[in-house]
């Protein structure tokens, strides 16, 4: 499934949830959606645990 075709999918859902639920239900949608993608990425492999919480680099 191209990226197009699920870019539209996640359009229509977080579209529905807006007209039908309200402004809330959008947010929930869309921060849910997040959370889904970012785990997806973590389990398959392209993203790790260090990538989202790194250290600042102190060197100036």
């Amino acid at each position: 499934m191209s990226m197009a075709v699920v870019g539209m999918i996640a359009g229509m859902a977080l579209a529905f949830a807006g007209y039908f639920g309200g402004f809330g239900a959008f947010v929930l949608v869309a921060a849910l959606g997040a959370v889904g993608f970012v785990v997806g990425r973590f389990l398959e492999g392209d993203l790790q645990a260090g990538d989202l919480f790194r250290t600042r680099d102190r060197r100036r």
